[in-house]
């Protein structure tokens, strides 16, 4: 197994993570509001890779026998104009997708992905990495806080 920065030949690999990734959202999704969108294979492997090159970003793939069995994405995202007011606005990585494929997850793969990503970060000057997790993706809070990441922040809903 190799780590290596995305190329377009891996494409319709990135696809495959993606709709995987998405389709378990959707599977412990007990709000139901998430879905797999007809359109969303085909789009949202492309949005997220401008997203990347917009925002000084990396997407690392983890190949076995020349497939991606494993990606994650990061971008430095700029701050709002504003932020400044209410915060010290440290240069900061953002992990914006990590999958595994569950063939063969717990394996290391995800931790050599993100000890990639948080090099790509510490390179380019940030001082922290930021990463949003579903709140009933248990399994990737699990793994986030192994890696020593911790909440600042949480999201409350409610349906009315």
């Amino acid at each position: 197994m190799e780590i290596v920065e995305y190329k377009d030949k891996y494409l319709e690999d990135v696809k495959d993570l993606l709709v995987e990734l998405e389709e378990y959202i959707v599977s412990i999704d007990k709000d139901n509001l998430d879905q797999v969108h007809p359109e969303y294979r085909e789009k949202m492997a492309i949005l997220d890779l401008e997203e990347v090159n917009k925002n000084n970003g990396k997407c690392y793939l983890a190949l076995e026998n020349n497939k991606a069995i494993g990606l994650i994405m990061g971008c430095v995202f700029p701050y709002d104009e504003y932020d400044y007011l209410d915060y010290k606005c440290p240069k900061r990585g953002e992990i914006t997708e990590l999958i595994v494929t569950n063939k063969i997850r717990s394996k290391g793969i995800g931790q050599k992905l993100i000890n990639k990503m948080e090099e790509y970060f510490k390179s380019v000057g940030c001082e922290y990495v930021i990463v949003d997790v579903f709140a009933y993706n248990h399994i990737g809070k699990n793994f986030y806080t192994k890696k020593n990441y911790h909440t600042r922040m949480e999201t409350m809903i409610k349906k009315i």
